[in-house]
């Protein structure tokens, strides 16, 4: 097993800088998530780690040694792709032997490193299958084995479950989870989907252009984002964000007053969690409801604040059917639920 350093690393493709600069110690045996949107640099670092792209600036240390010059083969690291990159022509067996065969162990050994790794993931019944005659789920366990039989330092994922079902990604995400923790091995995993970085991390990275937005455990960033796109980005439903003011040590809206706030008053980015806000016929926000979602555990209503028509969406525990389209309701939210960010900036200030 080895830890990760990423060293002030920086990515730039001609003119063009992709990566600003991201710094992290990862320890051995640490699940670390790098999420974001489409096109922020998650896959770029990852492969970066894997010495599939160059590093511009900075280092790279695996195990206390610097990477940046080692070929992939030479990084003690297996990567499991989205694609899964199986050869199709090959049984479960030999796609998972692959890779021992080219390092030249013998046949035997390479037996029972594939026996051990389809025990673990069970795959004994489907060792002499082709790829076409499995499903998703399957194909993707045998990806993750022929990463297992090579026992490595580090193992990295890119978006390992996106071509998969709702359902499946569940099941598999788990089943990733308890594999990592049981071998033991430090895992870096690239996703869009901030539910599997939310459920999967011991601590994950927030990518936005480039740019490490926060690095902290899943509550941290949760509870304590640090910047507004963080906020917006981790939670389901989005956290809310309106226009705000702060002035006599109180945040409001429209008007109307939301809540204490400590810190310089002016104009704020207020937010707040659609699960933190509660039914009250007192409380001070105000809204007209155009839509209920009933999902059975929770209801989800969406409509628009009475005082500056911005679009809000709640989240009530059980079910809360609407009279129609129009209805006027009130919520409150307590004070350490309130969240402000700088105009200016988008970092966080104290609330």
């Amino acid at each position: 097993m080895a830890t990760v350093t990423l060293n002030q690393i920086k990515k730039s493709f001609g003119p063009t800088d992709v990566i600003h600069g991201i710094d992290m110690d990862i320890a051995d045996g640490e699940f670390i998530v790098i999420v974001g949107p489409s096109g922020c640099g998650k896959s770029t670092l990852l492969r970066m780690v894997a010495g599939l792209e160059t590093v511009s600036a900075g280092d790279v240390l695996i195990g206390g040694t610097r990477a940046n010059d080692l070929e992939p083969m030479d990084r003690d690291i297996a990567m499991v792709f989205q694609n899964y990159a199986l050869y199709p022509h090959m049984s479960v067996r030999q796609n998972m032997g692959y890779g021992l065969k080219i390092a030249g162990l013998p046949r035997a050994e390479i037996d029972a490193k594939v026996d051990d790794a389809a025990r673990l993931l069970q795959l004994e019944a489907l060792l002499d299958r082709k790829p076409r005659q499995l499903s998703g789920g399957q194909r993707q366990r045998v990806a993750m084995g022929r990463a297992i039989v090579r026992q490595p330092s580090v193992f990295l994922f890119d978006e390992p479950l996106s071509n998969l079902d709702a359902k499946l990604r569940v099941q598999m995400r788990l089943e990733i989870r308890e594999l990592q923790e049981k071998l033991g091995i430090t895992a870096l995993y690239v996703t869009h989907d901030q539910v599997e970085a939310m459920t999967m991390a011991d601590r994950m990275i927030v990518m936005n252009a480039g740019v490490a937005e926060q690095i902290g455990t899943p509550l941290e960033v949760y509870e304590t984002p640090r910047t507004l796109f963080a906020a917006q980005f981790i939670g389901s439903p989005a956290m809310n964000v309106f226009d705000a003011d702060v002035s006599g040590g109180t945040v409001t809206m429209g008007g109307s007053t939301i809540g204490p706030a400590t810190g310089a008053g002016g104009p704020v980015k207020l937010g707040l969690r659609p699960e933190h806000l509660n039914a009250d016929d007192t409380g001070p926000i105000a809204a007209t409801i155009q839509m209920s979602e009933p999902l059975g555990a929770n209801t989800l209503l969406h409509g628009r604040l009475t005082v500056i028509g911005a679009p809000i969406t709640v989240s009530l525990p059980g079910v809360h059917p609407i009279e129609g389209r129009g209805t006027p309701m009130r919520f409150a939210i307590a004070p350490g639920n309130i969240h402000l960010f700088d105009t200016g900036t988008g970092l966080r200030r104290a609330g």
